[in-house]
């Protein structure tokens, strides 16, 4: 092996490389093949009109990390890529840039729109494509998708046909959220609720026919237009007597009846409830119960009509002004308070939602609901961690029918057609010619279908349905969603649902979910505070492989995760680290050939870290294959800092530095094949790193992406070695404490006794001796069975069975060694009291697990016997 790796790793030169060889190889895309097992992911389509923020950074470096992971197990995994269309923010985009050039949707016409808004898809919709390829993203971009492409298009239509058919889709009026600006209906998803410093009103409502009024309070007075009753609880005594009776609405002078239901809190401010049917989704409600009118009072744009008398025209802010002021005048108004409450914003514009009763199309949600419902009932469905689960049940047994419906022109046409003549609902797939009646004169539905639509699909029409493709048949269902908890409600459940409705099947096993990218101080990440973080400039400054290590470590599933640019640096830390290690391993293996080794040649060193390894492997795949991936790049980074760099490199040095040495060829052949192994490990955190340093040291494989993932093996297990070795690093460790505490440099070497009775501790350091010296700074180690020879000046540090000693007086001050050795005895004192109370507690005793007990028990042996080897080296020191 004669060529090596640079001086220094420069991510800005190597991930744009081996990316384009990985696409050029081809290694991403897969086929169906019936002799491999399938493991598919479908990525959550982002907006076209995206820019990768943190949250689609976490979020795909975590599907990444498991379809590496099982791309390595031999799987034939298939990562899904597309983009959703996201009608209400493209439409945004588009429209506003339109108004830059001084033009509007109406001067070009839908045609017109749609073709504009084609090119700008053309010419923006790659672009978080090309981000997420800077992450390193090992999607089968070859299969790439567009909700709105032909294939999802046909199967948007089939969908809403069917359902139609079968009476879940019907039209209605019904109240929805509306925006004022962007004129158009939104979700729920689109509607974020924010806390705003507000007011409640409080108004009299005069009893008809009496001197008698009612007192009302609300947070919306222009509302009080729309009026059409007052409910009180039907068991508040207060009320009662008036059940029955009108109330004159003050302003409007309409008179509207006083009703009882069960909806309102009596305990609640007045108890008295304002019931506005056309602009609030809990009197909608009740006005259904009691058949009460509705009567919208506003226009679209959120000014007041003509249903709202003197006030038509004003905006409802202007209106709420002047009702104020004229309730005020005419003695109406009681008070003003301060209220904190939520208001619901549109997340595109930021306008204040206005409930309002629009003819819209809706889904009926209660019978596609129960098999959802039952899926995760049965456990046929889990959710990681399963208490997202509850959440998704919550959202299921309390869903309420779904508007489908958006007052956009960029999106999936409603395929509802309207007979000019007879009135004639036509629903199809298919522009019908004429209607049944026979005339031609049909126009289609303005609306467009809302974005979760077509979203709802993304697992099965990704993969050709509705028509029956290999690939659905082979890949579908997909095995692991993952996807951020905010976005259960909307998506998750809808892709449920629309799967086991449309396939008999779940779309999906598993729902990994994770938290949130905060900012250092807790914060979400938004605009308004500044505080976002933009990945590919972390990208550019630390690399790829950076930014995914920070992301992921420490991060459990469905917990927040706070961003610290420290962070960030120590993962560029350790990419330099295992860089470094990997080089000088590459320049001890260059021009040397090495040869197979049987097992028994290995030294105690190397058996340590070998089997070190072997359950690392084990234990990383038990941690990945429950999703507990912060848990996996824990251990990892432990064992390859640590254990591999630090320690066994470092014990490895005077082999490799001494051509005599017979072991040198299992040393350079264990260094090898731990880095080889490790780097697999870790190849699905940092993709790139991991396979520079591959193709140098393995010219065997061309790539880690296609190598084999480490597997548990029974003959690489040394358990004794294991032992062993810890029990050195303990010595080593204990002799570093005392050297540091004494300020004794490692260039000064010393003589180091190992003093024990037990023939197995001296065997372990006679076998050790020749890096057990270097570790522990030592001109020369001595194993014997007494403290003969030994200088009592001489500090010390103890272990399990064994005293260190290392006579070099002239550097001790004799008096700190006592204070040291003090503190250790009163440590070990409050450990031998923990561990005997603990052992006297019958409660304990009974309870515990046997292998429990018996640990605690070898515990406090071991603390007794410590106990007794710093109070002998106390005496002597103060003895002297």
């Amino acid at each position: 092996m004669e060529r090596n790796l640079e001086k220094t790793y420069d991510p800005s030169i190597v991930e744009d490389r081996l990316y384009k060889k990985w696409i050029d190889k081809n290694y991403f895309h897969a086929e169906v093949d019936e002799s491999k097992k399938p493991f598919t992911i479908v990525i959550p389509p982002p907006n076209i009109t995206g820019q990768l923020h943190m949250g689609h950074a976490l979020d795909n470096t975590l599907q990444d990390i498991l379809i590496r992971y099982k791309r390595m197990q031999g799987f034939n995994a298939l990562w899904q890529p597309g983009t959703d269309h996201a009608s209400i923010a493209t439409e945004v985009k588009i429209v506003n840039q339109m108004a830059s050039e001084g033009l509007t949707k109406e001067d070009l016409g839908r045609e017109g729109f749609m073709e504009r808004a084609w090119k700008w898809k053309e010419e923006y919709g790659g672009i978080i494509i090309d981000q997420l390829k800077k992450l390193g993203a090992s999607c089968d971009w070859e299969r790439e998708r567009f909700t709105l492409d032909e294939g999802c298009s046909d199967a948007v239509l089939e969908v809403f046909v069917r359902l139609y058919e079968k009476g879940y889709i019907y039209r209605g009026a019904k109240i929805i959220n509306w925006c004022p600006v962007c004129q158009t209906t939104i979700s729920d998803a689109e509607v974020e609720h924010e806390e705003k410093q507000g007011n409640f009103w409080h108004i009299k409502y005069p009893i008809k026919d009496s001197d008698e009024f009612i007192q009302v309070a609300t947070t919306r007075p222009e509302t009080m237009l729309g009026d059409t009753a007052v409910a009180v609880h039907p068991e508040d005594e207060r009320y009662a007597h008036l059940i029955g009776k009108k109330v004159v609405l003050p302003l409007v002078n309409r008179e509207i009846p006083v009703i009882a239901d069960e909806y309102v809190d009596k305990e609640f401010g007045t108890g008295v409830v304002k019931i506005t049917p056309a602009h609030d989704p809990n009197d909608f409600e009740v006005g259904l119960r009691h058949e009460l009118p509705q009567i919208n009072v506003m226009n679209d744009d959120g000014s007041i009509n003509e249903e709202g008398g003197k006030y038509k025209g004003l905006s409802r802010y202007d209106a709420r002004k002047a009702v104020v002021k004229d309730l005020e005048e005419l003695g109406f108004l009681v008070k003003i308070e301060d209220h904190k409450h939520n208001v619901g914003m549109h997340d595109r514009c930021n306008t204040v939602v206005e409930p309002l009763i629009k003819m819209q199309w809706f889904l009926a949600m209660e019978e596609l609901a129960k098999p959802a419902i039952e899926a995760y009932k049965k456990g046929d469905l889990k959710f990681v961690p399963d208490r997202f689960g509850k959440v998704y049940l919550h959202w299921l047994e309390n869903i309420r029918d779904w508007c489908i419906s958006r007052q956009l022109w960029w999106g999936h046409r409603v395929p509802a057609y309207y007979c000019s003549d007879c009135k004639e609902i036509i629903v199809s797939k298919e522009v019908p010619s004429q209607c049944k009646c026979g005339s031609e004169k049909i126009h289609q539905d303005e609306d467009s279908l809302d974005t979760w639509f077509s979203s709802a699909l993304w697992p099965f029409s990704t993969l050709g349905w509705p028509n029956n493709t290999k690939d659905l048949e082979y890949f579908y269902p997909t095995d692991v969603l993952v996807t951020g908890y905010d976005i259960i409600f909307f998506w998750v459940v809808r892709m449920v649902f629309s799967a086991i409705e449309h396939t008999d099947k779940l779309p999906f096993h598993t729902v990994l979910i994770h938290g949130l990218v905060r900012d250092a101080q807790g914060r979400k990440m938004s605009k308004s505070l500044g505080n976002g973080i933009d990945p590919l400039e972390i990208i550019e400054k630390y690399g790829s492989d950076a930014l995914r290590l920070t992301l992921v470590t420490g991060n459990a599933p469905g917990n927040d995760m706070r961003f610290h640019w420290e962070r960030v640096e120590s993962s560029r830390n350790f990419g330099n680290k295992i860089w470094n290690a990997s080089r000088f391993i590459l320049m001890n293996l260059e021009n040397t050939s090495i040869e197979e080794i049987n097992l028994s040649e290995l030294t105690q060193a190397d058996k340590w870290i070998l089997s070190k390894v072997n359950k690392l492997a084990q234990d990383v795949t038990d941690n990945m294959d429950n999703y507990d991936l912060g848990i996996a790049v824990g251990k990892l980074y432990d064992f390859i800092w640590e254990e591999f760099c630090d320690w066994y490199i470092e014990m490895v040095k005077p082999r490799l530095y001494n051509e005599e040495d017979t072991t040198k060829n299992a040393a350079l052949w264990t260094l090898k094949t731990v880095l080889i192994q490790s780097l697999k490990l870790l190849h699905p955190y940092m993709p790139f790193i991991t396979e520079e340093i591959f193709t140098f040291i393995e010219e065997k494989e061309e790539s880690i992406m296609i190598s084999e993932w480490p597997k548990y093996k029974e003959e690489w297990n040394f358990e004794k070695d294991e032992q062993e070795i810890e029990i050195i690093k303990e010595a080593v460790r204990g002799i570093r404490n005392v050297r540091a505490e004494m300020n004794v440099p490692p260039s000064k070497k010393a003589k180091v006794f190992v003093v024990s009775e037990k023939e197995s501790i001296k065997e372990i350091f006679t076998k050790a001796k020749v890096f057990f010296s270097t570790l522990g700074y030592a001109s020369e180690v001595v194993v014997q069975e007494d403290k003969g020879g030994i200088d009592t000046d001489a500090v010390s540090t103890v272990i399990p069975d064994a005293t260190i000693f290392m006579p070099f007086a002239e550097l001790i001050d004799i008096e700190k060694e006592i204070e040291r050795l003090e503190k250790e005895k009163g440590k070990l004192e409050k450990e031998l009291e923990r561990s005997t109370k603990m052992l006297a507690n019958e409660s304990f005793v009974s309870k515990a697990p046997a292998n429990k007990l018996e640990e605690e028990k070898a515990k406090l042996e071991k603390y007794r016997t410590m106990m007794n080897q710093v109070k002998e080296r106390i005496d002597q020191l103060t003895s002297r």
